[in-house]
């Protein structure tokens, strides 16, 4: 038991209450924490209400530390707990925190599944077999990833995520363009067979632009002089 004496807001990572019982530093609360109980100086605390504060607040920094890792791009469920219990939160917080983040639509496997694929597909192109592996390994459910990346299409995938890398590559040697090409897409998981197509796919199409190129330059250019 003790009396208030003082509370004190810090800002750190977050803003905290040091709260002062009978003018010596007992322990620091998070603001929410603070303020949903009202806590004023001149207030007596039991050791009961001292006990559902320390579980109040460690609810809250778990709520807290979760909403950080939301802020930077959306979590599965599995990862989200994953990534609490580094943090030292416990199974049973963590299960509290995920019931109120999903009743926000904050987690939510299926939307998650849905931005990692839309993600991939527009920065950095991977296979459908890839794709579903790094899904699975964020813990989402087969049959959330075979609803979400089934309808992938691997040759267009594959174009897309070699269009940009060919453009770094000499086109003198084409045995060393193949190579090249060809492994940058197999790292990315993509068949024998899809590469094969792929690299003389894009192969010809750079090929067909230069000629064009050349085409237009010769159309353009002013006749030399008798």
């Amino acid at each position: 038991m003790g009396k208030v004496t003082a509370l004190r807001t810090r800002i750190g990572r977050g803003k905290r209450v040091s709260v002062f019982l009978d003018d010596r530093l007992a322990f620091s609360l998070e603001t929410e924490v603070a303020e949903k109980e009202g806590l004023k100086v001149g207030q007596t605390l039991s050791e009961a209400q001292i006990e559902a504060l320390a579980k109040a607040n460690h609810l809250q920094r778990c709520l807290n530390a979760a909403v950080r890792l939301l802020g930077y791009r959306p979590r599965s469920e599995s990862e989200l707990r994953e990534r609490l219990s580094r943090q030292g939160f416990d199974d049973d917080t963590q299960g509290k925190v995920l019931i109120k983040l999903t009743g926000q639509g904050l987690v939510d496997d299926t939307a998650f599944t849905r931005f990692w694929r839309e993600n991939r597909e527009s920065f950095r192109p991977r296979s459908r077999r890839m794709t579903r592996l790094e899904l699975k390994r964020k813990g989402v459910a087969d049959e959330i990833i075979t609803q979400v990346v089934g309808t992938i299409d691997d040759e267009d995938s594959a174009y897309r995520a070699a269009l940009k890398k060919a453009r770094s590559l000499k086109r003198s040697d084409y045995e060393s363009f193949r190579r090249r090409l060809g492994e940058y897409l197999r790292r990315r998981g993509f068949s024998y067979g899809v590469i094969s197509h792929t690299v003389e796919k894009i192969w010809q199409d750079q090929e067909s632009s230069e000629i064009e190129l050349e085409s237009v330059s010769h159309q353009t250019s002013p006749p030399l002089p008798e």
